[in-house]
């Protein structure tokens, strides 16, 4: 993994300038690179040296407040193939699914690689993440988005192309996976194989956009024997405009991207205790089925034009990041 991203700045860090009127530009610091803009031109050379958070002025005298960009603030503004998981659910799926450095972690699919690196920095250089996809392309984005954030392709990282249900088995041993993450339109398809990996008491969680999805892939869990019961929840998160005496909420806020559904793997013939509920609609028919195809539940199809756009741009930002890498190297060994 890469180093503590903190000190002067140098040639290769990824800086995150905002103007005067709260437009952000993002560059890779080059030895002869410049931000040419309506209001003037900054040089990338006066950046270096300078500490995190400082503030400078282009040619045409305007400031530009100068950090070092969180993986929030990359995240929300990479390449996308497909739609990303937001840094708020990314954090409860943190916290939920309980993933701790030196964790061996599965997620599926890998979309663009957000939740990636977001699991990369919570399981440590100690941990392994296994991602799948069954898109190329969109394995192509991810790895691209991931190692132009790192700098590197981490060495405890791989995406296999394929689908889970069939890959999975051939991938990792029986009970050799601590945490699974479902990012898919139909993850009750895949909990029979899933259960297979999860080590006793590991965590599977899924991650649904609406509620007729929500609904099944509970019930699925329960029939199958091999879970606690499942749990859910979804993150609204409303900021909050303070300044002086106007205290009061944001007119906008992020509120429903998706559901968090978990539930834990029980040991080998263990039977859980019997959970006492209303009765309910559990069986399933045609109409009912229906609803969760693809079109009903929001799955938006990407063009096959836009989607090689996507992969292009990621791969120049990470050849920029390898080209960068390789030169503060370099810098650093002739010192």
């Amino acid at each position: 993994m890469t180093e503590r991203p903190s000190g002067p700045f140098r040639l290769g860090d990824r800086v995150q300038l905002t103007g005067p009127k709260g437009r952000m530009h993002t560059i890779t610091l080059r030895e002869d690179g410049e931000l040419h803009t309506h209001h003037g031109v900054l040089k990338h050379s006066a950046l270096v040296g300078q500490p995190d958070g400082s503030v400078l002025a282009n040619s045409g005298g305007h400031e530009y407040l100068a950090l070092r960009p969180l993986l929030r603030d990359f995240v929300m503004s990479m390449p996308r193939g497909a739609a990303i998981i937001y840094p708020k659910d990314a954090a409860q799926i943190i916290a939920e699914a309980d993933v701790f450095p030196g964790s061996v972690v599965v997620e599926a699919g890998v979309g663009s690689g957000a939740l990636s690196l977001w699991l990369l920095r919570a399981m440590g250089a100690e941990g392994r993440l296994v991602s799948f996809e069954r898109r190329a392309e969109f394995a192509e984005v991810a790895r691209a988005n991931v190692e132009t954030y790192l700098g590197e392709a981490p060495a405890n990282w791989s995406v296999v192309v394929g689908d889970l249900v069939e890959a999975l088995p051939e991938t990792v041993a029986p009970a050799s996976v601590d945490r699974v993450v479902l990012d898919m339109l139909a993850p009750w398809e895949c909990i029979d194989v899933v259960a297979d990996a999860l080590t006793p008491g590991g965590v599977v969680l899924c991650y649904i956009a609406t509620a007729t999805q929500l609904s099944r892939v509970a019930e699925y869990i329960r029939v199958t024997g091999l879970f606690t019961e499942p749990e859910a929840s979804e993150t609204m998160v409303r900021g909050w405009h303070v300044e002086g005496l106007s205290v009061r909420p944001d007119h906008r806020m992020v509120a429903h991207t998706g559901f968090l559904l978990w539930a834990r793997r029980l040991a080998p013939g263990a039977v859980p205790p019997e959970v006492k509920r209303r009765a309910s609609k559990s069986s399933y028919g045609d109409e009912d089925v229906e609803l969760w195809t693809p079109g009903a539940v929001g799955d938006r199809e990407i063009t096959d034009k836009n989607l090689r756009k996507r992969v292009r741009e990621a791969q120049r930002a990470a050849e920029g990041a390898r080209q960068a890498s390789g030169a503060t190297g370099e810098a650093g060994a002739s010192a």
